[in-house]
């Protein structure tokens, strides 16, 4: 099956990664934490990957990058739970090491895109 035009773009692709590795994570935290801060934690991070897809099956720019302002509020949201998981000891140092990279280059990346779509408003 042939990719769609967002499955193409590499913020979409590092939001991707950063949601997958963020479940890995949460998957082997016990039923309390799964259940609190893992899902808030899960559903942050898909929902910037779905908000970027939605966004580019819009057909407008003005969608596009409403739907990408979005995109990054999610990421901030899931910078909030890492600091909730990270203050309450369910991340390990090396899982730190791992997600902060990610963050540190989606965040740029998303703010490139946004400013690649279409006219400024």
């Amino acid at each position: 099956m042939e990719r769609t035009n967002f499955e193409k773009l590499r913020v979409y692709r590092l939001s991707e990664k950063l949601a997958d590795e963020l479940w890995k994570i949460v998957m082997h935290w016990d039923y309390f934490a799964r259940d609190t801060v893992g899902k808030q934690l899960v559903r942050a991070g898909d929902s910037i990957g779905a908000n970027i897809a939605e966004g580019a099956g819009r057909g407008r720019f003005l969608d596009n990058r409403r739907f990408v302002r979005i995109a990054r509020g999610s990421l901030n949201e899931v910078k909030h739970w890492l600091r909730r998981a990270h203050s309450r000891s369910l991340l390990t140092s090396s899982q730190t090491g791992l997600l902060k990279p990610m963050i540190e280059e989606l965040a740029p990346t998303l703010n490139a895109y946004l400013n690649s779509i279409g006219v400024k408003n």
